[in-house]
This record gives C-alpha cells, sequence and structure tokens, in this order.
C-alpha cells in the first residue's frame, strides 16, 4: 500500500497533480469550494483568541496538503478578513514528498514568506520547534498503509493478509504465522466467540504513531483531523465482513485492490477509538468527536450570528455548505476529532 501510494516514481499522490476533482479519481471537501477553507480559517482564528501563547506568533500546521488548495484558502480568508491575525501566522506544512512541495509552493507562492515546509514531525522537533496553534489534516490518516486481518475461527487467531506475485498477476496471501493485536485493543472475547471464519478488517499502527507524534509537537493549541473513519465497535459490524479497505478509479469504487497499481488511490477507515485513546495517553483532552455536519453547522451557526465576522454568504456558499453538510454527499462519512493541549 505504501508503495502503491507514495513511491517517489510509480506511487499514486505522485503520479499527477490532479488526482482530486471532477477530473480525478474522487472528491474532497476542499474540492466543492474554498468554503471548507474558510470556515477552518474562521474556526481556528476563533481558537487564537482562547490562547495564551507566549509571543505574537501563531502556527497553523497542515499534514498532507496535496497541492496547497485548501492552504491556500485558508490564508486567503485570514488575509482578508482577519489582517492582523493574518500577520502573525506561521503557515507549517508538513509534507515529505519534494514533488508534492513544488506543487504547493507554486499554488501558494503569494503566500511564500508565511510558509514553510517540514519533511515530518520530527523535522518540527529537530529545529527546536513547538506548536503554538493548531495541527490538523483532511483526508491524510485514511490513506495511511494498512495490515489486512483475517480471522481465523478456529484456531481463534488472527492472521496477515500480505500480496504475492503469481504468473505475473498479484494476489492475496495469507502470511504465516499468527498476527499477535494484543496492543491494539478493537475487540473483546465475547466478540471473536461468534465473529464468523475469514472476517477481514484492517489495523494502522501509522496513523496511532502520528497521533502521538503530532501531539508531542503540540505545546499548546488543538489537534484536529477530518476523516472517513469508524469507532472501533463499528470495524465489525456485519456489512464490514470485509474490512473497510477500498480502491477509488475516476470516481469509481472498486473492491479489486491489486489492480491498477499505482494509478488508483487506497483508502482505509481510520479507528478513531485508537486515535482518542493515543491522544489521551500523550496527555490530551478530547473535546469533541462528531460528524463533519455537526462540525461545519456549529461554525456556521456562529458565522450567522454574527455575518460581518465572516465576510458576505452567497448562494454559492449555501450550496457548498448544503455538499458539506448533507448526509447523503459528505457530511455523514467524514467524522471530526479534536482535541487539545
Amino acid at each position: 500500500m505504501e508503495l502503491a501510494l507514495y513511491c517517489p516514481e510509480h506511487g499514486f499522490y505522485e503520479r499527477e497533480k490532479d488526482s482530486i476533482g471532477r477530473h480525478g479519481d474522487f472528491y474532497t471537501s476542499v474540492s466543492v469550494g474554498p468554503l471548507f477553507g474558510e470556515m477552518l480559517a474562521f474556526q481556528f482564528a476563533a481558537w487564537r483568541g482562547q490562547f495564551q501563547i507566549p509571543n505574537s506568533k501563531f502556527q497553523i500546521v497542515e499534514a498532507g496538503a496535496h497541492d496547497g488548495k485548501l492552504a491556500g484558502d485558508i490564508l486567503k480568508w485570514l488575509q482578508r478578513q482577519r489582517p492582523g491575525l493574518f500577520e502573525q501566522i506561521e503557515y507549517w506544512i508538513i509534507e515529505p514528498s519534494t514533488r508534492q512541495q513544488a506543487w504547493q509552493k507554486q499554488t501558494l507562492g503569494k503566500f511564500a514568506p508565511q510558509v514553510r515546509w517540514f519533511a515530518d514531525l520530527s523535522a518540527i522537533k529537530s529545529a527546536e520547534s513547538q506548536v503554538h496553534g493548531v495541527i490538523f489534516s483532511n483526508e491524510l490518516l485514511d490513506a495511511f498503509p494498512v495490515h489486512r486481518l483475517g480471522w481465523d475461527a478456529r484456531a481463534k487467531t488472527w492472521f496477515e493478509w500480505g500480496v504475492a506475485l503469481e504468473d505475473d498477476e498479484f494476489c492475496w496471501k495469507r502470511l504465516p504465522g499468527t498476527f499477535h493485536v494484543s496492543r491494539f485493543t478493537f475487540h473483546t472475547s465475547e466478540l471473536l466467540a461468534v465473529l464468523p471464519d475469514g472476517f477481514t478488517t484492517e489495523i494502522c499502527p501509522g496513523a496511532e504513531n502520528w497521533w502521538r507524534a503530532a501531539a508531542g509537537v503540540l505545546h499548546h493549541g488543538k489537534l484536529l483531523t477530518l476523516d472517513y473513519g469508524l469507532t472501533a465497535e463499528e470495524f465489525f459490524q456485519p456489512e464490514r465482513s470485509h474490512g473497510t479497505l477500498r480502491a477509488y478509479h475516476r470516481h469509481h469504487v472498486s473492491q479489486d485492490l491489486l489492480a491498477n497499481v499505482g494509478e488508483q488511490d487506497l483508502t482505509a477507515h481510520v479507528n478513531f477509538s485508537a486515535l482518542q485513546s493515543a491522544g489521551e495517553a500523550a496527555g490530551l483532552k478530547t473535546e469533541a468527536f462528531v460528524t463533519q455536519a455537526k462540525f461545519l453547522t456549529g461554525i456556521a451557526g456562529k458565522i450567522w450570528q454574527a455575518p460581518q465576522s465572516f465576510g458576505e454568504w452567497t448562494a454559492a456558499h449555501t450550496r457548498q455548505f448544503q455538499t458539506l453538510t448533507h448526509p447523503e454527499h459528505l457530511g455523514r462519512p467524514f467524522r471530526v476529532l479534536v482535541q487539545s493541549k
């Protein structure tokens, strides 16, 4: 999965800049229009008013900024509606790919003095920097490589599915031995007693490790993610007996995960229970775990109470808001976790 998505030469996210949107492979909230970024900027500005920060600088740290469009929407709104705060903003982007950094620098050229890039979270620590502000990601963690597990009901053990090559075709192969999941708490003995043979699910230690690392560089502020995801219990509903790992190619969902390698997106639902536990163990306080619809509606309520604080709300904004929040569009599948320090 890591190679298929991130290989510098043939990975899906390295292949082309325009994989998102109408002419790409899938839609995101950013594809809907600038309102998503403007509402996040409004919320970030409100959070800034709550922080007691020892210096005037306020960091907004985006992980996985793709082509930089969301960053641009956020910075444009702040420049237009909060010019005083805009002058204090340091926008940091976590991006290991030099190719994606180049796309982002092209998009964000007019904001160059305020944007800084880091290859990963550890680079922030290496620079002896800490974040006073907001660390956030949008549809990042669902693309972290996962372990795909199967349940052997007779042996009462989990095993891992691997990828093999037979007759020049990729195929699934059961790896030898058992897969120990003791440190990933996502099941109970009562559940395992009735779990059908071959039940498939995924775990993503990388997402949990990333969340802990983000908590470690956050000195004061909020840690936020918006993504496809479930609670731990929801992974084990009958309709998910084949797991949540999916492929997206030209806006079509596919179960054939091994086809079109490097030319289709691969994604698995985020385990929000695991993230929440990891953050709390790292000293964070959970403030919200809600659907995207509820999160954005809460922001919109504040905007509508004081319209002058946001700027003109146009008919286009209303159409975008409906798409972002309607349960049949993006409102229900996406969830939002907010933790603070």
